[in-house]
């Protein structure tokens, strides 16, 4: 694999006018259907600053855009599942989910189930403590998260019930408003799409045992209470 072009999908609320991507869709409901749309302008900065932090780190990479937020914070399983089979059909190698959906469905399970079939590696967040969401609590999926003691280049390795891995938690310009689990899941896939145009196994078992050997921190990251 490391002669190849990595693409790397992004499913989240869009991309910047200045940012590049290879192809775009956009996934939405009209009256209760699922379209496929063109893609519009990021309304939220949150899919551009996500992407932002991917291209940053993993600049030899081809970024394939697939949007399922708008206006609003909202979408729901099927948009997300058919985002996924698109970016599939896209030939993408790793797939970046900044997003956590609260309640399963067996369409968003079994979409991430034919991405895994095709050798698609899925990195999706997972908050650091709470209930689980979806899709990072479906077996094979990376579950990612933030972990404030990673620097830009860090990783931790938390093997906790609530995450798999954690990474920097702050947007390229260090905005402390932005920061959160989808830019650790962020950082973390831009490692994956280096660790694959490298050298990789494109295996959830290969990738989960280098990002190992990556971590600089093991265990959940513990928080110190003064006392007084």
């Amino acid at each position: 694999m490391s002669s190849d072009l990595i693409r790397i999908g992004v499913v989240d609320s869009g991309y910047a006018a200045h940012q590049a991507v290879a192809a775009s869709a956009a996934f939405v409901l009209h009256d209760h259907q699922l379209w496929l749309d063109e893609s519009q302008p990021d309304q939220l900065d949150h899919g551009s600053r996500v992407i932002e932090v991917i291209a940053a780190l993993a600049p030899e990479a081809e970024l394939v855009c697939a949007q399922v937020f708008q206006a609003r914070y909202t979408t729901s399983a099927a948009q997300v599942a058919a985002a996924i089979d698109w970016l599939v059909d896209q030939d993408v190698h790793v797939i970046n989910l900044s997003l956590g959906l609260r309640n399963d469905s067996a369409g968003l399970r079994e979409a991430c189930q034919r991405a895994a079939t095709k050798g698609v590696i899925l990195s999706a967040a997972s908050p650091a403590r709470g209930d689980p969401v979806f899709p990072a609590a479906y077996p094979g999926v990376f579950r990612m998260t933030g972990d404030a003691r990673c620097a830009r280049n860090e990783i931790s390795y938390l093997d906790s019930r609530f995450a798999d891995f954690g990474a920097c938690v702050r947007p390229m310009d260090d905005a402390i408003g932005s920061a959160g689990a989808s830019l650790g899941c962020a950082h973390l896939t831009a490692k994956v799409a280096r660790y694959l145009q490298s050298s990789g196994t494109a295996s959830v078992g290969a990738v989960h045992a280098w990002l190992q050997t990556q971590a600089s921190y093991h265990g959940p990251e513990r928080r110190v209470v003064a006392d007084g």
